[in-house]
């Protein structure tokens, strides 16, 4: 829930912080009081293309507090969650941005609410050792926005943001399978890795998961199940490091007499 005074006293506050160097003009886009909408909407804007995002963010929500049914709330609704974006206040843009498709989920603007939902998400997603709940967010808001408007003109970038975000979770499973193998716990390892093939085959960390599994197996005595994750290996990635590792491993345990 948006708490409007607060954020535009806050907004006033750093402003105040500025003192002898601020202008006249600088007072008049922050002081609290009543004004018409084009005026308040544009020092938002003004605002915005000088780079004062959370002042720009608390002008554009003052917009909807004093003028909740005029045309221009609409739209300052989310050059607000654009602002708090730009601000890397996520939470706040996703919040606005989820808000407005609530109040107006036919607009004309719906494609661009969902897309920008989305890059709160993407710019969170933190390094592969760490959780990944945020990811998975990330990617689920995407494929939202490419099911719902696949002609859209942000669903293109959705599309390869989505295989970069697939590549970042298959990473993830890849970094645990080697934390298992590394402690010798084998069928752990062999699930991760097996995640990979089956969730994420289209994804860089394919080879090298088809090689670790031929590792998992052969160790955990499964010689038949190592040649299978081979022979994909060397169908798919015949002149690959990971297919020469897996065929020398191999070599190296014939099959028993």
């Amino acid at each position: 829930m948006y708490r409007y005074s607060i954020k535009f006293a806050l907004a006033i506050a750093a402003v105040a912080t500025l003192g002898a160097c601020s202008t006249s003009k600088n007072k008049a886009d922050t002081l609290y009081v009543a004004r018409d909408v084009s005026t308040l909407y544009n020092a938002g804007k003004y605002r915005l293309d000088r780079g004062q995002f959370k002042l720009a963010a608390a002008l554009f929500d003052e917009v909807e507090r004093q003028h909740p049914y005029s045309p221009w709330a609409r739209r300052a609704q989310l050059m607000a969650a654009f602002s708090y974006y730009m601000n890397s206040d996520y939470n706040e843009a996703i919040q606005g941005a989820q808000r407005f498709l609530s109040i107006h989920p036919g607009n004309k603007d719906a494609p661009y609410a969902y897309y920008l939902i989305s890059l709160c998400y993407y710019e969170q997603i933190a390094d592969v050792t760490r959780d990944q709940k945020i990811t998975q967010q990330a990617l689920d808001s995407l494929g939202e926005l490419i099911r719902r408007y696949p002609g859209s003109r942000y669903a293109a970038d959705a599309r390869l943001k989505v295989d970069l975000v697939n590549d970042h979770l298959a990473g993830k499973e890849m970094e645990l399978g080697r934390f298992y193998q590394r402690r010798g716990q084998w069928l752990a390892a062999t699930l991760r890795f097996r995640t990979v093939i089956d969730r994420y085959q289209t994804t860089t960390h394919a080879p090298e998961a088809l090689e670790r599994l031929v590792e998992s197996y052969l160790s955990l005595g499964l010689p038949e199940e190592a040649k299978k994750a081979a022979a994909v290996l060397g169908a798919n990635y015949p002149g690959s490091k990971w297919y020469e590792r897996s065929y020398k491993l191999i070599e190296a345990h014939p099959p028993k007499a």
